[in-house]
């Protein structure tokens, strides 16, 4: 097997130009080593991408070798290497501009951008389809830019028209002019400035002959705030409606956005390569590492033979740069073997989560997959730090399979991914008149022979952002 980075508890390394390196490849993430990646193939010209053919699938227990290829025979006596702000000052009209062609590298990420354009792209495209007059688009296009992520006018238009320059000739009148007519977009609730206003505009959107329409306008104008207390008996008495009536105000409006301009943001941390792809095969759960996030590359063989043949001169002048790409490819093959063997002996002890879910989460700890890998905690811990794993059950960072244990009636332990899975259950089916509290799913988690104190149930219903239960009641 090839040997991986020696960071191993029993030794006392010394952190030499190479292995610091290969510490930090460790501590990268996909994104970040190709970045890496494609720096040095701009800087060094002893490093190339590998041909595609050269490429085989790599699983558990193979070379490394088949994501990166060293493939020189130099000789190995040579040197070592030594230690705008959103008011624009030309105000020209907005206009719609497509985002440039991908390069191969971020195609992928490209792609998913370009099917949802930026809420400022939608919004400026609304208005060249408007029949308004330039003036009023440029000063509407103003707006749009002071527009928050969330789709809202957080300043005030009094302190927006003191920043304009005085010959652009806009008044605050222009200003409240231009808010209507965005509001007015094709994208309800947009430019609002507070929640009961967004919630305004998008019921006003609606057909007048909605049910409730005129109550729930009432109802998120003056008293949003015993609707978000769940204060049903007051609000009934304010509104002078019944139960069935307040049932459907409710669900108008949690149907409505509270976060207009949330679809149309572009999470580009929310897409991640998964370095390793967890598959079933022959009884057993195997992992393999993803050949899309890994780096192919090779040492120049010009430039090689260069270094064979040339003169002194040649030689002093590419050496360093040949030792440097057979550092980096030696570094990338140990980093991928090593995030294969962790990955795999994570597999190797979650197997009941990716047969029977999180409820069949088993504890553990990086200390016990660095004594069964002889490998240091801190290397566990960069090994599974922005490190992705492909599962039939979705994509989790490695981290994610680490977790604590809570001790049990029988004796044995319970994860606490386990027992935030079951807490999520039992919410999941609980009578939303009659919301269970944090002692009762105590008490229900203790018949299962789980025993969890009231306060760790609280702090785990907060980590899954479940609302308390005075929250969770319906009518």
């Amino acid at each position: 097997m090839k040997p991986t980075l020696q960071l191993r508890q029993s030794q006392q390394l010394t952190l030499t130009p190479q292995l610091q390196q290969a510490i930090r490849l460790l501590q990268l993430s996909t994104l970040e080593v190709n970045q890496e990646v494609a720096r040095l193939l701009d800087e060094n010209p002893l490093l190339e991408r590998a041909d595609e053919d050269a490429m085989q699938p790599y699983a558990h227990g193979d070379a490394a070798s088949s994501a990166v290829v060293d493939n020189t025979e130099v000789k190995d006596e040579m040197p070592q290497q030594t230690d705008e702000d959103w008011v624009k000052e030309d105000w020209n009209e907005p206009s719609f501009s497509a985002a440039s062609g991908p390069d191969d590298e971020k195609e992928a990420r490209a792609e998913v951008a370009a099917d949802t354009p930026s809420l400022r792209e939608h919004l400026i495209w609304q208005l060249n389809m408007s029949q308004h007059d330039v003036r009023d688009r440029k000063i509407i296009g103003l707006l749009i830019d002071a527009l928050d992520g969330n789709g809202y006018l957080a300043q005030p238009l009094e302190e927006i028209v003191e920043m304009l320059p005085e010959q652009l000739d806009i008044t605050l009148d222009d200003l409240e002019t231009a808010l209507v007519q965005l509001q007015h977009l094709d994208q309800p609730g947009i430019a609002a400035r507070t929640l009961s206003e967004c919630l305004t505009l998008q019921l006003k959107a609606l057909p007048e002959d909605t049910p409730c329409r005129d109550l729930a306008l009432r109802l998120v104008s003056q008293y949003l705030n015993l609707l978000g207390a769940h204060d049903f008996t007051k609000l009934k008495k304010v509104l002078r409606c019944d139960d069935d009536a307040l049932r459907t105000v409710q669900s108008l409006i949690t149907h409505l956005q509270p976060r207009p301009g949330a679809e149309f943001e572009q999470r580009a941390a929310d897409y991640v390569v998964p370095d390793v792809v967890v598959e079933f095969r022959h009884g057993n759960w195997h992992v393999r590492l993803n050949q899309g996030a890994m780096p192919r590359l090779r040492v120049n063989q010009m430039y090689a033979n260069i270094l064979q043949q040339g003169n002194e001169k040649n030689v002093q002048q590419l050496a360093g740069q040949l030792q440097e790409a057979r550092w980096f490819i030696k570094n990338l093959q140990q980093r991928f073997d090593t995030i294969l063997r962790v990955s795999q002996t994570i597999v190797d002890r979650q197997r009941n989560f990716l047969e029977h879910g999180d409820t069949a989460m088993c504890p553990l700890v990086l200390r016990e997959i660095a004594e069964q890998l002889d490998l240091h905690e801190s290397t566990i811990s960069r090994v599974t730090t922005q490190k992705f794993m492909l599962t039939p059950r979705g994509i989790y960072e490695l981290k994610y399979f680490f977790c604590s244990g809570i001790a049990t009636e029988s004796g044995g332990t319970c994860s606490s991914t386990a027992i935030r899975a079951l807490i999520k259950q039992l919410v999941n089916q609980e009578d939303a008149r009659h919301p269970l509290t944090d002692s009762r799913m105590s008490e229900i988690l203790a018949q299962q022979g789980i025993l969890v104190a009231r306060r760790t149930v609280a702090k785990y219903r907060e980590l899954l952002n479940i609302l308390p239960v005075n929250l969770r009641k319906s009518l």
